[in-house]
């Protein structure tokens, strides 16, 4: 097993390309300037050269235009080289800020390494950029940072590679020896002086090369993966808020981002923390993120009454979050239960909803002449919304062993154990209990890691389930309001995903929805089972950015992708 814990990675060169000394090249081939020429006046400038003490932090990078361009002159007149008129130093950087993009590889090899229980740095020369383009800095600046565990610009401290002095301050941050680190940079100045200290260095040229001593060095498989896992967000890493939506009632939620909003709604037995994987993912996409603790969930307020959970009361509380938030209008992304309120906001409250999504939720459209609870009858794989019916009984089952509840609940498609079946959602009243029949000490599903099984469980042992389950408990009351509301089609544009493993909401229950639906897209992921954000991720995720990317271009409306 591999001794080191710690990756370093270099900004410009390896996690963004290409490297700022290829654009000073081909700077110079446009203009015709001897090839090294730009390098060559840095170095002879000396350790207090405009260059150097941009990266320390003590001038900007607007004192150090004027600076670097008179270094310019002066060494052109003393090499005999001849400057063009259309020479610019701010021009150069210019063109160094606008060939930058995110090197994708590089960056998910990171986030790989930080799920297999590495430490990830950022260790970057750069400057403080005051210039009119600040603002892709800031944006690729606050981007990465969300996916790394620490990030160390020379400007602010006040120290650049290669000094030792800032890998030592690096590594003291991350509680790490010098032997327990791998750092990569595309400098080989930068990489012998951390090669003289102890770390092991990689020579970044080729990314699929360095990816593959990466992988040798760190024991982390990073070539040729399945599927990548989108980074997630802990519940450190976000904005935390609370909205007051009427007397003694307040909601819960995270925001990350900026752009157009999005409102996230989550299902039954979660919480917003079942958007870990979509929060950075569309937040780096250009949105505004809100994922809400639905009501009786999480650090939302969990009222005793079941009146309060029904999809009435549930819209007209998103209603008022959403102007307590100064939302005119949002799309709204629900997964299960959340796909039942973004259907019904859809449908009654079209005004504020500029486009919707549902994960697994099929429209069900209420037939006034059908009974709700005969309808639940009729579809065996239904049976549990009737066990969920009577106050207190599924309480008693859940609450009982949380840590088993939530690893008996959250098994992706093909984690089945013939020891430990999936659920089986039929006949569980006669049965007595959801639960009855499986193992006490369940394994723990790959889709469920430790730290997501404790957090689930920290949250439900504040309120418990009856919140949760009184969404069920208002079955006619919903079938009610349905049948009284216009039920017209949804004419804006929406998106169905279907999860072919899912062993309730079937695909097949979502035939006909264009029928009532005009502007319907259809996304569909086949080995993934109910628990979508969390089994498929990052196929989720692409089809989900998009679908907004196409629904927001289709509108005019402005997206700036951050990453």
């Amino acid at each position: 097993m591999s001794a080191r814990r710690v990756v370093l990675f270099d900004l410009g060169g390896v996690l963004m390309t290409p490297a700022p000394q290829l654009t000073f090249q081909k700077y110079e081939e446009s203009l015709g300037i001897p090839r090294g020429f730009l390098q060559k006046t840095i170095v002879n400038g000396g350790p207090e050269n405009p260059f150097f003490r941009a990266e320390r932090g003590q001038i900007t990078l607007s004192q150090f235009v004027p600076e670097f361009e008179a270094e310019c002159k002066k060494s052109a007149s003393s090499e005999g080289v001849t400057l063009p008129p259309q020479f610019s130093v701010q021009r150069l950087f210019e063109e160094v800020t606008a060939a930058l993009k995110i090197n994708k590889p590089m960056l998910e090899a990171a986030v790989r390494l930080q799920d297999s229980g590495f430490k990830t740095c950022v260790l970057t020369n750069t400057w403080v950029d005051d210039s009119a383009q600040r603002e892709g800095t800031a944006q690729a600046l606050s981007s990465l940072s969300g996916h790394f565990n620490l990030l160390i610009e020379s400007c602010r401290a006040g120290m650049r590679k290669p000094e030792p002095a800032f890998y030592s301050l690096a590594l003291d941050k991350l509680n790490a020896k010098p032997q327990e680190a791998i750092f990569l940079d595309d400098i080989g100045a930068n990489l012998k002086v951390a090669r003289e200290m102890g770390m092991a260095t990689i020579l970044v040229g080729d990314t699929t090369e360095a990816l593959n001593e990466l992988q040798t060095l760190s024991g982390v498989q990073l070539l040729g993966c399945e599927e990548f896992m989108p980074s997630y967000c802990r519940p450190t890493d976000v904005a935390h808020g609370f909205v007051s939506i009427k007397p003694g009632v307040k909601i819960h939620y995270v925001e990350m981002g900026d752009g157009p909003p999005l409102c996230l709604c989550h299902g039954f037995p979660e919480s917003w923390f079942s958007w870990r994987y979509q929060i950075p993912a569309l937040a780096d996409a250009g949105f505004r993120v809100l994922a809400l603790d639905m009501k009786g969930y999480g650090e939302s307020t969990a009222p005793p009454d079941i009146e309060e959970y029904s999809q009435e009361e549930i819209c007209k509380d998103l209603v008022a979050f959403l102007d307590k938030m100064g939302i005119p209008q949002v799309t709204l992304i629900g997964h299960d239960w959340g796909g039942s309120v973004v259907w019904n906001m859809a449908q009654c409250y079209p005004e504020r909803v500029r486009a919707v999504a549902s994960l697994n939720t099929p429209l069900f459209p209420a037939k006034p002449d059908v009974n709700p609870m005969e309808r639940i009858k009729s579809v065996p794989i239904f049976d549990y919304q009737l066990y969920f019916q009577k106050p207190g009984v599924a309480e008693a089952e859940m609450e009982e062993n949380l840590e088993r509840t939530f690893k008996l609940m959250f098994v992706g498609s093909g984690d089945e154990d013939p020891k430990n079946p999936s659920l089986n959602t039929t006949g569980v009243c006669k049965r007595g209990g959801l639960f009855v029949g499986k193992l006490q000490d369940p394994p723990r599903s790959r889709i469920l890691s430790e730290s997501a099984l404790q957090y689930y469980v920290q949250q439900y042992s504040k309120t418990g389930f009856r919140g949760p389950l009184n969404w069920y408990r208002n079955m006619e009351k919903n079938w009610r309001w349905a049948c009284a509301t216009p039920g017209g089609k949804i004419m804006m544009p929406a998106l169905m995903v279907t999860a072919g493993k899912d062993p309730v909401l079937l695909p097949v229950f979502t035939t006909g929805m264009e029928n009532l639906i005009p502007n319907l897209t259809r996304g569909h992921i086949e080995e993934c089972g109910h628990w979508t954000q969390m089994e498929r991720p990052a196929e989720l995720n692409k089809i989900l950015i998009q679908w907004l990317k196409d629904t927001h271009q289709e509108a005019s409306i402005p997206i700036k992708t951050k990453l």
